[in-house]
């Protein structure tokens, strides 16, 4: 298969900012923000916001890395923080993240964010929040490398990816039982990403996901990514997220989402602090 380059995670994500053609609000609007807010809430965090991903937002510079349209930035602004500096690859995402601000009459500074190769000087910030962003990219050691280069020493950081779980790791075992779900309804709205249950090949899956031209999808086992981190970070705590409910064919009772949230996550989170 042909690599990817960074132009093409960026040509993709400009034409497919994250949460677009999943709303049904137009994109930008109050309606749309909050929305996205409601999903992640209600769907990847099986409707608790975990305070595990929120910093201590009293005091110290916040980096959003990877800001898509916004919704940590603000987070982290109604809940206090004062200087927080929400970044991305692409225009659309700042142009939908400034409109989140505004949205919401909050005041943050907002930049174009490589997260292989960032502008910010060495030791400069005291958290970066990195969600959902470095499995999209070609090299996402350089961009591991990166956070802990912004980071002041003692500085904190919570970053996710994809994570294989056991869904994932056994998938050629239950491929029938997706194509089960996919027959029955089971699906992700938007992106052409509708027939995912039936794809084979797990790597294709996690690629899907965001989209059916989504370039980079990767999914990490907790050993692969503690390794990628452990050079870089002392990791205090590692926790999971993400079944995503909203794509089976019928809605299932909240203690059964929190339930297979817990089991059978998509998402691994892990919460360091670099070396003093």
């Amino acid at each position: 298969m042909e690599r990817k380059s960074l132009n093409d995670v960026k040509s993709f994500w400009e034409k497919n900012p994250l949460f677009h053609g999943e709303s049904s609000f137009e994109p930008g609007t109050r309606e749309f923000f909050e929305e996205h807010r409601r999903v992640v809430v209600e769907d990847c965090l099986a409707g608790v916001m975990d305070k595990r991903l929120i910093p201590n937002c009293d005091d110290g510079r916040i980096l959003d890395l990877g800001c898509g349209p916004g919704l940590w930035t603000v987070e982290f602004l109604k809940r206090g923080a004062n200087n927080v500096v929400a970044g991305d690859l692409t225009d659309i995402a700042l142009k939908l993240t400034r409109k989140r601000l505004i949205a919401y009459d909050l005041e943050a500074e907002v930049v174009h964010a490589n997260a292989e190769n960032m502008i910010f000087r060495s030791n400069s910030f005291d958290h970066v929040n990195c969600q959902g962003v470095i499995h999209h990219t070609p090299d996402t050691e350089k961009c591991v490398a990166e956070i802990a280069r912004v980071l002041k020493p003692g500085g904190g950081a919570v970053i996710s990816v994809y994570y294989r779980n056991m869904f994932l790791r056994h998938w050629n075992l239950l491929n029938p039982l997706g194509k089960l779900l996919a027959k029955q309804g089971a699906r992700l709205h938007g992106r052409g990403r509708e027939n995912i249950y039936s794809e084979k090949d797990i790597n294709e899956i996690t690629r899907i996901y965001d989209g059916v031209k989504n370039p980079i999808g990767k999914s990490y086992s907790r050993e692969a990514f503690v390794n990628m981190l452990e050079p870089h970070f002392e990791i205090k705590e590692i926790f999971y997220h993400f079944f995503p409910a909203r794509s089976l064919p019928v809605i299932i009772p909240r203690i059964l989402h929190k339930w297979l949230d817990k089991k059978l996550p998509f998402m691994i989170f892990v919460r360091l602090q670099k070396p003093w």
